[in-house]
């Protein structure tokens, strides 16, 4: 028999082996290169998954104690739940208070840390009601540490002199004391009354507002239900 076809056909056959090989070879190098990439772009999307994330809670926290600082020290806001300072201000009236204005004071101890004003007559004031200091009053400010407070039938009088902006009204109401004897001021204090002055529970009462217990000034309506045109008036 001649040997040579069948060596030839060993030569065909090592040569298809070797060929399918390097097919078989490459084909796997490509699998693991794609499932290397397929890998890289899921640890990829996953790391830009986690940074939006991180960035989502960054900026959250930093909204949080930035309202919470604002809160604090610069402005905050108050519904009106009463009539005591109607005309001023009327049940319904959401309002902003600029606790910047008369100092910065240390949260929960209400300790002014850089006084930078005080309280003027006329000025309409939120504080902490010395009675409940669990609640918030609203109040004019009407008498100023030092001064002598007299009131004579509806009349408001300042060291003896007739106050020329009386700031209230009068009317039919449960709460009739239009007349007082003299009061004066402590050097630390205010005297303060509601605009709706027969309707009003305030220092004809209770007495002087504490300094340290003012926490800002009213100082705009910035939504008001159901008298909704009283929208972005100034508090005057």
């Amino acid at each position: 028999m001649n040997p040579e076809p069948v060596n030839a056909y060993k030569q065909i056959n090592n040569r298809l082996r070797t060929t399918i090989n390097r097919h078989q070879n490459s084909d796997t190098r490509k699998d693991i290169y794609l499932a290397k990439e397929n890998n890289k772009g899921r640890q990829s999307r996953e790391i830009r998954k986690k940074s939006l994330l991180r960035e989502y809670l960054e900026a959250g926290i930093i909204a949080v104690l930035l309202a919470l600082f604002i809160r604090a020290f610069v402005i905050q806001a108050y519904k009106i739940p009463s009539g005591s300072m109607v005309p001023t201000l009327l049940v319904g009236d959401h309002i902003l208070v600029n606790k910047f204005i008369y100092g910065i004071k240390a949260p929960f101890i209400n300790k002014t840390i850089i006084p930078l004003g005080k309280p003027k007559r006329g000025d309409i004031i939120v504080f902490i009601y010395p009675v409940d200091r669990k609640k918030d009053y609203i109040k004019r400010v009407i008498g100023l540490p030092g001064e002598q407070i007299e009131i004579r039938n509806k009349k408001i009088f300042i060291n003896g002199e007739l106050l020329d902006r009386p700031f209230g009204v009068y009317g039919n109401g449960l709460r009739k004391n239009n007349n007082s004897g003299s009061i004066i001021v402590p050097d630390n204090g205010l005297f303060v009354m509601g605009d709706n002055r027969d309707h009003s529970y305030d220092s004809r009462y209770w007495g002087c507002v504490p300094l340290e217990l003012v926490k800002g000034k009213a100082m705009i309506i910035y939504w008001s239900w159901p008298h909704w045109r009283r929208f972005g008036h100034l508090i005057r």
